[in-house]
């Protein structure tokens, strides 16, 4: 019986056993190599390292690129102001701090949109820009075709509002809440940001290059440096997508928030890959491959899989969808004023379906009230909320917030545990003292 592709979860199985039994193409990558890591990844007791986990890239560069100039208040490599009452440095990225994000509406301003960057933010300059589309699923004999930005820009556009969040945000919640080790950067809740995307759709693209039936997969590459993990160089961050989510509703991004996206995010043209985790969106893309073979890389081998105890000896299936959260929009410590009023507000997501309601405790778990809603919620982005609360006890407490999507599904009070710490969807105790 012939396997739906363009099931996800179908889909993902599939590839899985492809890659375990020498049937999908590594891309870029020695298959020895990514053997190699994909066995490191596999050990529930040497997970990957942070450096490398942290550290990633993806094509040859199109146009000049220069450094990013390091600035006052930056993280090595971002090019924006990162003034500390907004962002919480971490490493190579910026996460958003939850509490900048109160009163600012429903997207994420661009002076407070996270950084996840691999390596460092590379300058392109559009005029020079190129997108190159490449591959076996291309016409026989038909070489690579390119686009130019005034060219992508020709192309019918559309526009969505979207979150895109990092697959390892919650992570640090995992060691503090469950007493779990994993690795990767310690995010709280501040890797997403939701944005107004304008752009052309990946499917106009790949129609325009003229790809064939034969398509399995699709590889967008970024433009920001190699990385090298291990000993091995893994290139710069590519990572498939199967082809009947490329034609149905990824769009190759050209500007933010009604701007042209700006170099942190992945200007001049980044994918944006709706409800999916943050590395299928990838930035600075420079080239896309269309292959008539499954294809593998780093990002969907030994990384954005899930490893440990409590999943298969060889690991998930490669991640896909995001998972379902709540943040306050209130600093974590805070103290709250006994006996006066105070209006508790945050925002809740979900990469499977619309946000169905929100409820809020206010001692720690013992009693709970429904959140009202600010926006319709829809899917591919957040909705905010907000609960009155007058304290009259003294002393420390937990906040916590839970949400329950259209499926059904309602944030638990535990995350399952992986080794590399993605999709923590558990329910975050958020303390304040009551004073």
């Amino acid at each position: 019986m012939p396997v739906d592709l363009s099931d996800e979860s179908q889909y993902d199985r599939a590839r899985l056993r492809q890659w375990a039994r020498g049937r999908a193409r590594s891309a870029g990558v020695d298959r020895r190599d990514l053997l190699t890591l994909f066995a490191a990844g596999a050990a529930a007791a040497a997970p990957l390292s942070l450096t490398a986990a942290e550290t990633a890239g993806a094509a040859p560069r199109t146009g000049p690129v220069t450094p990013a100039a390091p600035t006052a208040a930056a993280a090595p490599g971002i090019v924006k102001p990162l003034p500390p009452e907004l962002f919480t440095l971490r490493g190579t990225n910026a996460e958003t701090n939850f509490e900048a994000l109160r009163g600012t509406g429903h997207l994420t301003p661009l002076d407070r949109f996270f950084v996840r960057n691999h390596t460092s933010t590379p300058r392109l300059d559009p005029a020079d820009w190129r997108l190159t589309v490449w591959g076996d699923a291309l016409p026989e004999g038909h070489g690579p075709v390119e686009f130019s930005y005034d060219a992508l820009r020709r192309l019918p556009a559309v526009e969505r509002t979207l979150f895109i969040e990092c697959a390892g945000n919650g992570r640090s919640f995992y060691t503090t809440q469950q007493g779990q080790t994993v690795t990767g950067t310690a995010w709280t809740l501040g890797a997403i940001g939701v944005a107004r995307w304008r752009g052309a759709r990946l499917s106009d693209v790949l129609r325009k290059a003229g790809v064939t039936r034969r398509a399995v997969d699709v590889l967008p590459r970024g433009l920001d440096d190699e990385v090298v993990a291990n000993g091995v160089n893994l290139g710069r961050v590519r990572r498939p997508l199967p082809v009947s989510k490329a034609f149905d509703d990824v769009i190759l991004a050209y500007e933010m928030n009604g701007e042209p996206l700006p170099a942190d995010h992945g200007g001049p043209v980044r994918v944006v890959v709706p409800e999916w985790i943050g590395i299928s969106s990838v930035k600075w893309v420079g080239d896309i491959e269309v292959s008539a073979r499954p294809l593998y890389t780093p990002w969907n081998t030994d990384l954005y899989r899930l490893f440990g105890p409590e999943h298969p000896p060889q690991g998930s299936a490669p991640l896909t969808r995001q998972t379902l959260k709540s943040a306050f929009e209130l600093r974590p410590g805070a103290t709250v004023p006994a006996h006066r009023p105070h209006l508790l507000t945050g925002r809740s997501w979900s990469g499977a379906a619309p946000v169905h309601r929100v409820e809020v405790s206010t001692d720690g778990g013992t009693h709970w009230r429904r959140a009202r809603f600010h926006d319709a919620p829809r899917r591919g982005t957040w909705v905010r909320w907000s609960v009155p609360w007058t304290p009259r006890t003294a002393g420390p407490t937990a906040l916590l917030a839970r949400a329950t999507d259209t499926t059904g599904r309602t944030q638990p009070s535990k995350a399952v545990h992986n080794t590399q710490g993605y999709l923590f969807d558990a329910v975050v105790r958020h303390p304040v003292t009551v004073v």
